[in-house]
């Protein structure tokens, strides 16, 4: 946990105030109150959800502030970027309702103890690295194409299985929490299940709003089936499909646009990749049939047989249900057959009435 020099405080509050600042006083809020004796003084354990009372002047002019910051805990705060959206919230909405204590600067603590000003920030960036590649989805639409597979299709889709097998072996057991956050985002992130149900068009030819109520409800179940395995919380991805995958020569590739924090459910990155061989078989057979059955078998296979994860089976579920929605969605794909949606609200509703999934037979899930 970061410490945070009196020194740099006193840096921070001049150029805030635009003078030579000196403090005169610093007290952790809700402990005995003791002057400041040393200037190098460190406020230890900075950063975990404490209060200080800081006095100083400036400009000959004495002022008194509170310096608060937001402890890590299980209610949605994990993630350093969890707090940083609570405070950023907080600083931009305090000051407009009438009586509240007003805000007057938002801020961080660098890595290496220095503070900096962020309470005139609009909208953040983020800076990346220029990575050469192509999409994973282009090869997908060469097989497509061509109805049959190459050799390198195969090794490409081994090594994305091979990628999770390493990346799902680094465990997680100090913060069960995480776990089971991460299936109530499923359900309730707005960007996971309930978001894309809110995203429907109200009136859909292939899906009805008594239909949508009653998929959300089955995952609610499916969210008490699963949200006390916390053994599973493993690193993830959380986005891991064709189109955040760059490819180079071979089998190198990057991935990109990791999502929803750095851990998870496996069952979330598998079908997050599989269930686009079904969706492009549907397309091209109808059914999970040719080239595109040979990638989805590869895959599983190689990875159950890899990871012994044979309780993936048991929880991988409502991944795909949330999967099949966004894939059935006219607002992220509006050209699909109303073939190609329905057998995917198909899939979503057998796959949720199955305890265990057989993933060597998917079809019998396409069916009415």
């Amino acid at each position: 946990m970061t410490s945070l020099s009196l020194a740099e405080l006193q840096n921070y509050l001049a150029s805030l105030y635009r003078g030579e600042a000196r403090i005169t006083h610093v007290e952790e809020l809700g402990v005995e109150r003791a002057k400041v004796s040393e200037p190098f003084l460190e406020l230890k354990g900075f950063g975990y959800g404490k209060s200080y009372l800081i006095e100083f002047q400036v400009r000959g002019e004495k002022r008194s502030v509170v310096l608060q910051t937001m402890r890590q805990d299980s209610f949605g705060h994990e993630y350093l970027s969890d707090r940083a959206q609570n405070l950023i919230l907080a600083h931009k909405t305090y000051n407009r309702l009438e009586g509240h204590v007003k805000s007057l600067d938002l801020g961080a603590v660098r890595e290496d103890g220095t503070m900096a000003s962020l309470g005139s920030c609009g909208e953040f960036f983020i800076l990346l690295e220029k990575v050469e590649g192509k999409e994973y989805h282009w090869d997908l639409d060469e097989v497509s194409s061509r109805g049959n597979l190459r050799p390198l299709d195969l090794d490409r889709c081994l090594a994305l299985s091979d990628y999770l097998v390493k990346i799902h072996s680094f465990r997680k057991n100090d913060m069960p929490s995480l776990y089971t956050r991460r299936i109530r985002d499923l359900l309730g992130h707005g960007e996971c299940i309930m978001g894309l149900i809110d995203n429907y068009p109200p009136e859909e030819r292939f899906i009805s709003r008594e239909e949508l109520h009653r998929i959300e409800k089955t995952c609610v179940d499916w969210r008490w089936k699963l949200k006390d395995r916390v053994h599973r919380l493993c690193q993830v991805h959380g986005d891991f499909h064709p189109w955040n995958v760059l490819f180079r020569e071979g089998v190198d590739f990057t991935v990109l646009d990791r999502s929803r924090g750095e851990w998870g459910e496996a069952g979330d990155d598998v079908s997050c990749m599989t269930v686009n061989y079904i969706f492009y078989s549907l397309q091209s057979h109808g059914k999970l049939a040719g080239p595109f059955q040979k990638l989805f078998e590869a895959f599983m296979k190689n990875y159950l047989d890899k990871t012994g994860d044979e309780e993936l089976l048991e929880v991988v579920q409502p991944f795909y249900a949330w999967r099949a929605l966004v894939l059935a969605s006219p607002k992220w794909y509006p050209t699909l057959s109303f073939e190609v949606r329905r057998k995917l609200i198909n899939f979503l509703h057998n796959i949720l009435s199955t305890d265990r999934l057989d993933w060597k037979d998917v079809n019998q899930y396409l069916e009415t």
